[in-house]
């Protein structure tokens, strides 16, 4: 059963903020959020390169902000879980290394930012609770997608070089 959309936000920022619908599924918004982050990633990287998904990361942040913002305002939730745009800026960030790779390197690039997300360690838990609005919303997800990028480029490091990877 899908969960139910506030009415008091406009479809826009509804849609962008949900990322077209997929954190308004049931269960594991944030695991939906970064599922659906993965076509785009796939569709920008095949048809614009790495430069285009580095630029991507930077409209989807800016207009996650924005977006994320009006949800915020609209329920009165300091950080809804609708809202998965903050997903799909982080699972890009952490995709990056992958960018070029193997199936394999998005598969572990995927699971390393889901538990980056949920376990939050300093200083991504310590965004989740002190920063507000729009912008809290985003900044976590950067931070732990960037976390996941770090580990999964020295994971691909290693194994290339042990030839496991």
């Amino acid at each position: 059963m899908v969960a139910d959309a506030p009415t008091r936000i406009p479809l826009i920022p509804l849609g962008l903020a949900t990322w077209f619908g997929a954190g308004l599924l049931p269960k594991a918004p944030g695991t939906w959020g970064s599922l659906a982050a993965l076509p785009f990633a796939w569709l920008i990287l095949h048809f614009g390169g790495l430069w285009w998904l580095a630029g991507g990361i930077g409209v989807v942040f800016l207009v996650g902000w924005w977006a994320s913002e009006v949800y915020v305002n609209g329920t009165g939730q300091a950080d809804p879980g609708a809202i998965v745009i903050d997903e799909v800026a982080g699972q890009w960030i952490t995709l990056l290394p992958a960018a070029t790779s193997v199936w394999w390197h998005w598969v572990v690039g995927f699971a390393l930012f889901r538990v980056f997300d949920i376990v939050k360690p300093w200083p991504i838990g310590w965004a989740d609770r002190r920063v507000k609005g729009g912008f809290g919303v985003m900044i976590d997800d950067v931070v732990a997608g960037i976390y996941a990028g770090a580990l999964l480029y020295a994971l691909m490091l290693v194994g290339d070089s042990k030839n496991l990877f």
